[in-house]
């Protein structure tokens, strides 16, 4: 395990987030993780933030409302594709994706939500804010990406640690 600075690279994370990455989180004894698409990496209110987006019709939604923390786990190379595909189209209600995927969970160092045990970039963060979206966009673009209007919140979370496996 390699400790990383938050910042390190980030671009390039960013745009191995926009193929996939995963967001796992435990609840009640309960974990599920699911496919992120996108996510921001910054500095606000003088902490590094990872700030991560869920619809509220996901299973994840149930979990992270119930708990303060998650991980993000930025698989290296292209071989979780598959995994990536099945955790991002299909929910941890009606099946097991990690025993569908042949995916491991590994103790996360800082928070209870486990980190997937794969190569990659692993980030452990503590919801710090959270913020409901609503249909007051300034670009009315943007609405049809909500053609159910089931909208995202948006949850911020403190990145307590971050660092690389091989």
């Amino acid at each position: 395990m390699k400790e990383r600075h938050y910042l390190e690279q980030a671009d390039q994370l960013l745009e191995q987030i926009k193929r996939g990455a995963f967001l796992t989180v435990k609840a009640d004894g309960l974990v599920n993780t699911m496919t992120i698409g996108w996510a921001t990496i910054g500095c606000i209110w003088q902490k590094p933030i990872l700030m991560i987006a869920v619809r509220d019709s996901r299973y994840t939604f149930t979990l992270l409302e119930k708990t303060d923390n998650f991980t993000v786990t930025v698989p290296a190379g292209s071989e979780y594709g598959r995994a990536l595909m099945i955790c991002g189209t299909k929910s941890g209600r009606e099946m097991d994706k990690l025993a569908e995927c042949g995916l491991q969970l590994k103790q996360a160092l800082q928070t209870e939500s486990p980190v997937i045990d794969v190569p990659g970039v692993h980030y452990e963060c503590r919801v710090v804010y959270k913020s409901a979206m609503d249909n007051a966009f300034l670009d009315p673009a943007l609405e049809k990406l909500y053609p159910n209007k089931d909208y995202h919140t948006l949850y911020f979370g403190e990145i307590l640690k971050c660092y690389t496996t091989e």
